[in-house]
């Protein structure tokens, strides 16, 4: 039951195996590369690590070989302060990374092009992420990649707990039995952070969420919610549950790897972290239990998207279609630890990545980050109140009610 994770993302190692997917890469319908060649697009990019930039430069590589256009690459430190001034001058970059919680200040703003009905089978992304990136019925650039959460458990805590494979929780109900059952003197059952990425997660399978399917209405102050943070609140009370901010740990990562709790809920991102900082660690990770409304979790993602003020949209696309065709995403995926965002390419990454299968199958179920402009500020609200609940100082009804007047008054702005 013992598993050990490791992953090779060194730079070299991501940028020859990338180099070999992308150059033999094959040309196919919707694929054609821009026709003449010797063309220049600018590309903005916000990498995650080095990992990224080199599996980038080096499909970058392979799209000007087989186009015989190039890249100016930008690799950004901050991408939504950088994008922005760039978009706001009036001289943004041909091609860039946008972020789920600017996209749609972006595509109102006319910013984006509408390249969705250009893009190579965009009925091959996964639901979840299109629908992120559609505005007003209309999809507007290309999910790059994503990530899920799931249920990550110390394999040792687990086995002294005297728990087996027959006991990972499938339902709300054995979760909390679970986290009471992990709970020492030395470590809580179950952390995470205090947050709308983290909760969402349990709201979506409690059969609810912040905003409806379309983000036209605000659906915070519902019973189905109410179930769900009051769920939450009772582990709290129980002290099966705590959340990594009243832990002094930086996110759930760090909780589970220094060993003060037995499991967290965390993104496929966590491999990365326990191979690098926790490499002693043991562990496994399963899907989200299933709550009265199914199951759930939350999707991450970014898209690829072109600049309406481009007078290069046509090579951007190719090079848009280039970056995600199904083999391609198997190779950014290997290379830093996302997932690729056609379900035509999960056979082939799970052949390569079999741990992560919990994480992809979530793709099925989860729910995109709220794109709306103004509801970032909203949602840091709710954090805090959440960690609040954590203290006694919020009432679960108190919060949703307070969610919903804020969730509005954004929405109606």
């Amino acid at each position: 039951m013992k598993t050990r994770r490791t992953v090779v993302t060194g730079a070299i190692a991501a940028s020859m195996a990338i180099a070999a997917v992308a150059w033999g890469h094959p040309v196919g319908a919707g694929d054609a590369p821009a026709s003449g060649g010797g063309q220049t697009i600018s590309v903005m990019i916000a990498a995650s690590g080095p990992a990224e930039t080199a599996a980038v430069e080096a499909a970058v590589a392979g799209w000007e070989a087989e186009s015989g256009n190039s890249v100016d690459l930008i690799p950004a430190e901050d991408i939504n302060l950088q994008l922005g001034q760039a978009l706001a001058g009036g001289d943004p970059p041909d091609v860039f990374y946008v972020n789920a919680d600017k996209f749609q200040e972006y595509a109102s703003g006319g910013s984006l092009a509408a390249v969705g009905d250009q893009l190579t089978d965009p009925d091959d992304f996964y639901p979840a992420l299109s629908s992120v990136f559609t505005y007003e019925d209309e999809l507007y650039c290309a999910p790059k990649d994503f990530s899920t959460l799931a249920l990550v458990i110390n394999t040792d805590m687990w086995e002294e707990a005297g728990l087996t494979d027959a006991d990972i929780p499938t339902t709300w109900e054995q979760l909390a039995d679970v986290a009471a059952t992990l709970t020492t003197d030395d470590h809580v059952g179950l952390a995470s952070g205090a947050t709308r990425d983290r909760v969402g997660a349990f709201f979506v399978s409690g059969g609810g969420y912040f905003v409806s399917e379309d983000q036209s209405e605000v659906t915070a102050d519902t019973p189905e919610n109410l179930a769900t943070l009051e769920y939450i609140q009772g582990m709290l009370e129980a002290g099966s549950y705590n959340f990594t901010e009243n832990m002094d740990m930086g996110w759930g990562g760090e909780a589970f790897g220094r060993g003060v709790t037995a499991m967290t809920i965390e993104g496929n991102w966590i491999r990365g972290a326990m191979t690098n900082d926790f490499p002693d660690i043991n562990y496994m990770v399963a899907e989200l239990p299933e709550g009265p409304g199914g199951k759930g979790s939350m999707a991450f993602t970014q898209c690829w998207g072109v600049a309406a003020a481009s007078d290069q949209q046509e090579v951007g696309v190719d090079f848009v279609n280039f970056m995600t065709a199904a083999e391609q995403q198997v190779a950014l995926a290997n290379a830093f630890g996302v997932m690729p965002s056609r379900a035509s390419a999960a056979d082939a990454f799970l052949a390569d990545n079999p741990d992560f299968a919990p994480f992809l199958a979530a793709a099925e179920y989860a729910r995109g980050q709220v794109s709306l402009p103004a509801f970032t500020a909203v949602l840091t609200e709710f954090d805090q109140q959440l960690l609040a609940m954590s203290n006694g100082d919020a009432d679960p009804a108190d919060i949703l009610a307070d969610l919903q007047a804020n969730g509005e008054d954004a929405l109606g702005g």
